[in-house]
């Protein structure tokens, strides 16, 4: 305790175990007596005020996951995949199985709440021979699937003023150079919210919340009052392949990649945990209760949309099927208004992904992961956020929305490329902690636990993180072409190498995994980790 309050100023110890459980100190950045324990058992400074509280947080993750507006805008791919009872059952499978995903990274940040996630978890509970080389990898990869999601966000708001004004303008259509122009705007009004409205961020996530729930349930009501129905009977038992696998089957496993792009995102607060007041336990708890609140609302909003979109054959030729159903209402400034909101809340959740890119690539900074670390890694205390990695970021989603941004084909490539990037770095954590449960060695205390559950729940998340990842690499359909392959895994594959050459060269000598900073741990003669 004297070492904690030696680095935390106006800290005062509790009078009891029992009372320091319900104590919150009011010192210098916000933390409670958790805080403090955690951080120093995790051998890290603490950087940042912590001003979120557990419905920020839950509003931070909720609006960044937006699972009932994704089902909305992206889940075109499934039409063809598997048509509409495809479509649905595909979600309810895909939902089920990754809840199992989800729980065990919530476990794994009960134990570790820090903002460097995955590649933390990994160099922690990874064979110690392979802590190193594993952990930098990890970190890799979670800045890919960060930098590709960050970037996917702006295609899908570009892709709606688009929609928007084709309501009115049937053959309108952005030229690439002027779609790539526009996200380009987007991400510098992300910038400077997360730079010099910074401040505001845990206001504007509670906002984003309750926006989240209310829209939902306008669009309800618009939709279930204004829309014509499909049969039951189409919902949810006409299964139809218009993708050319010929394999109902391979078909609808193959539309799982856009249901999983639909709630991907739980663990996007894992990386401003740092930030969370009481985040080992507020932060789990987030995590779970947004993904089964959003699960719901994603499932209503699917039978939903089935219901109301019209005959599948028109939704297979529109260019975006969503307009489809909000021009079923059979009012354009209805239409309108619904694509109004929409954007609005997508864009929202855009904010919330630049900041949990950015806090990502400081912390895997903060232990020298990447060429450039001590520059990254800068905190800028007066604004309570690493304006650096922000800069740093958003110059590298950027560099990502020049690849072609105005085609489909370039989407499926993204997204694609930020499943298999993030699941690579699940099932690599996961797996570390999977192998301490056989070997039964002993695992640091968690606040949100699976319990007896642990190994089942692991195991399940392991296999199938790597069925998704296979299935991640499928073209969405046949024939396949140069203009229709799947380039993701082959990107994938060339940061993976690029890795270990900043391994070989970089890494090696000045990447300093974050179990040597862990108390009980520590390489000799290191202390607390304090960014320069």
């Amino acid at each position: 305790m004297e070492e904690i309050k030696a680095h935390h100023p106006g800290v005062v110890e509790p009078k009891s175990s029992s009372e320091a459980a319900a104590v919150e100190y009011d010192g210098e950045y916000g933390d409670t007596h958790w805080d403090l324990k955690d951080m120093q058992r995790l051998g890290k400074k603490q950087e940042f005020k912590r001003n979120f509280s557990f419905y920020s947080t839950l509003g931070f993750v909720s609006i960044y996951m937006a699972t009932w507006e994704f089902v909305l805008v992206s889940l075109s791919v499934g039409f063809a995949n598997g048509g509409f009872a495809g479509l649905f059952w595909t979600f309810i499978g895909t939902v089920l199985c990754y809840s199992t995903i989800v729980a065990s990274l919530a476990e794994l940040e009960s134990m570790a709440p820090t903002s460097g996630g995955q590649y933390h978890w990994v160099s922690e509970f990874a064979p110690e021979k392979h802590q190193k080389i594993l952990s930098y990898l990890a970190g890799w990869m979670s800045t890919l699937g960060w930098l590709a999601s960050n970037a996917s966000a702006g295609f899908i708001v570009t892709t709606m003023i688009e929609a928007g004004i084709e309501i009115t303008n049937a053959e309108f259509v952005f030229p690439n150079w002027q779609y790539t122009l526009i996200v380009l705007a987007f991400i510098v009004l992300t910038i400077f919210i997360n730079t010099w409205g910074a401040k505001t961020l845990p206001t504007l996530e509670v906002i984003s919340l309750v926006a989240h729930i209310l829209g939902f349930f306008v669009f309800l009501g618009i939709l279930w009052g204004m829309t014509p129905r499909n049969s039951a009977h189409a919902v949810f038992a006409e299964f139809t392949d218009e993708s050319g696998w010929n394999n109902i089957g391979t078909a609808c496993l193959i539309s799982q990649v856009s249901v999983l792009y639909c709630n991907l995102g739980s663990d996007s607060i894992v990386h401003i945990s740092e930030e969370v007041e009481d985040a080992s336990l507020i932060v789990p708890r987030a995590m779970w209760w947004s993904y089964v609140i959003n699960v719901l609302m994603g499932i209503v909003m699917l039978i939903t949309m089935l219901f109301g979109i019209g005959p599948l054959e028109d939704v297979l030729e529109a260019d975006a099927p969503y307009l489809n159903l909000f021009l079923n209402t059979g009012s354009t400034g209805v239409a309108v208004f619904l694509i109004i909101i929409l954007f609005l809340l997508i864009f929202s959740g855009n904010i919330t992904a630049l900041a949990t890119t950015s806090r990502e690539v400081w912390a895997f900074s903060r232990d020298n992961g990447l060429p450039g670390s001590s520059w990254i890694s800068k905190m800028n205390h007066k604004w309570n956020t690493p304006f650096n990695s922000v800069y740093v970021t958003s110059v590298f989603t950027a560099i990502l929305c020049c690849i072609n941004f105005g085609s489909t084909l370039a989407f499926n490539i993204i997204i694609s490329l930020s499943l298999l990037a993030l699941l690579s770095t699940y099932m690599i954590s996961i797996g570390c902690v999977l192998h301490k449960r056989l070997t039964h060695q002993a695992l640091p205390p968690a606040r949100w636990s699976l319990g007896r559950l642990g190994l089942p729940v692991n195991l399940f998340a392991f296999f199938y993180s790597g069925f998704a990842i296979v299935f991640c690499c499928f073209p969405t359909g046949r024939p396949v072409e140069l203009d229709s392959a799947n380039w993701a895994p082959l990107v994938w594959v060339g940061v993976l190498m690029l890795a270990g050459v900043s391994y070989i060269f970089h890494g090696k000598k000045y990447y300093t995994p974050p179990v040597m900073y862990v108390e009980g741990r520590k390489a000799a003669g290191v202390g607390l980790q304090a960014v320069s």
